[in-house]
């Protein structure tokens, strides 16, 4: 094959790759705004509230919350400030009820999200889908490129049996 031809197919290749990215990110998009549409402002309340309890803010903040807590209650200078002696009876009454509510938001944040996973690996395969149907479409003329190729080269290989038994006969 020559570089002409490499080319060619290396464009071609460039250009299918181009349009597929192009076909998903427009669904994406899509996506995207049918999410905002038909999102609550309770569901964007709940995936807000998820996202910022997942995050390293949160943990550090919550450290830092629990680590002052645990200080003013217990130090001797500061017993003016007592107000939740060990073993921080109120603290643990605050913990429960952050569990409490913060579990709930965090799965009705997840099961939204898993509904749109769900929606994206069906256009997904969609995708996929289509792109097999069209390699197998060019495996289909690659073999019958073959094919031909093959039988031409037979007839090739034939006529020059048939030239060099007449160059012979001569």
């Amino acid at each position: 094959m020559d570089n002409e031809n490499k080319k060619d197919i290396e464009d071609y290749a460039g250009r299918i790759q181009q349009l597929v990215h192009h076909f998903q990110s427009n669904i994406h998009d899509h996506l995207d705004e049918d999410y905002i549409k038909s999102t609550k402002w309770s569901d964007k309340l709940a995936d807000n509230v998820a996202q910022f309890v997942g995050s390293w803010r949160f943990i550090n903040i919550f450290i830092l919350f629990l680590a002052a807590w645990v200080i003013l209650n217990t130090l001797a200078f500061t017993k003016v400030i007592h107000f939740d002696e060990p073993p921080f009876i109120l603290l643990n009454l605050l913990l429960s009820f952050l569990a409490g509510f913060q579990a709930p938001i965090i799965m009705m944040s997840q099961n939204r999200q898993s509904a749109k996973d769900k929606q994206e690996a069906i256009i997904d395969f969609a995708i996929n889908y289509k792109a097999e149907q069209e390699i197998d479409d060019m495996q289909g003329h690659l073999h019958r490129l073959e094919a031909d190729f093959a039988e031409f080269r037979n007839e090739v290989k034939e006529e020059l049996a048939e030239i060099k038994k007449l160059l012979q006969g001569k």
